[in-house]
């Protein structure tokens, strides 16, 4: 995690402080913050180091299949069900299950999530009894959850089991102190990119443009940003101008 800001160093200091812990963590902050960045940090500090660490992502995955994915699945539980699988739950024992975009879990799910929390057991599907677990949960949203409570569309005993320690992580346009080193990080291929340049290709004049961007897509959108860059430039130089437009941040992002 590249980062030079006290916003970050605070955030960071916290997960370090809730590694040490097997309780649920919810990270919270906009997409392309590097929430997945920091559940994998909390694994990695953990006493659980050494076992599995398994990611899904709830909004990636139809409804009618993330229960079968997160849970587990007989051969035959129902239509198309060809296979037994373990599920997410199964193959993270022992070590760390991360689930990105934890407000998209559908209903149904939700209450099987909170079984899994409240017992330490999975129930999955078509099998007769239910399956002893060692996960820590790590579950992350860019939603705001106390919301989607009193909207009716996220369970309120699920919302406090998980806030059990929570992390919020600052948006770029919060720390803008970082954008010069993670744009120093990106140009010399720290993020696995092809092309790399110089770090003095990184002039005052591209510096002032990368700080005065709002970034509405974070760090994310600042990797993509400097990959189109470093790609398109001529050899005489990195050209501000070939930046992508920069979309105005939505409501509620100033």
């Amino acid at each position: 995690i590249v980062y030079r800001s006290a916003a970050m160093a605070e955030t960071l200091a916290s997960a370090d402080r809730a590694a040490v812990s097997d309780a649920t963590v919810l990270v919270s902050g906009e997409s392309g913050t590097g929430k997945e960045l920091v559940a994998r940090r909390l694994h990695a500090r953990s006493a659980r180091c050494e076992g599995p660490f398994v990611a899904i992502n709830c909004a990636a995955m139809p409804a009618e299949l993330l229960e079968a994915e997160l849970f587990g699945v007989e051969r035959g539980a129902f239509t198309g069900a060809e296979r037994s699988r373990p599920g997410r739950f199964r193959q993270a024992d022992g070590g760390t299950l991360f689930l990105d975009e934890i407000g998209e879990l559908p209903a149904a799910a939700q209450s099987k999530l909170l079984r899994v929390l409240q017992e330490r057991v999975v129930d999955v599907l078509g099998a007769d009894e239910a399956v002893a677990v060692d996960v820590r949960l790590v579950a992350a949203t860019n939603r705001n959850l106390e919301e989607e409570v009193d909207a009716g569309r996220f369970r309120k005993d699920l919302y406090f089991r998980l806030a059990v320690l929570e992390l919020e992580m600052p948006p770029l346009r919060q720390r803008v102190e970082d954008i010069e080193v993670l744009a120093r990080y990106f140009i010399s291929g720290g993020a696995g990119g092809a092309v790399q340049w110089s770090e003095e290709a990184l002039t005052p004049a591209l510096i002032a443009e990368l700080r005065r961007r709002p970034w509405p897509g974070n760090v994310r959108e600042l990797q993509n940003a400097m990959e189109r860059l470093l790609v398109l430039s001529p050899p005489t130089g990195l050209d501000p101008s070939l930046l992508p437009s920069s979309p105005a941040p939505e409501a509620g992002e100033q």
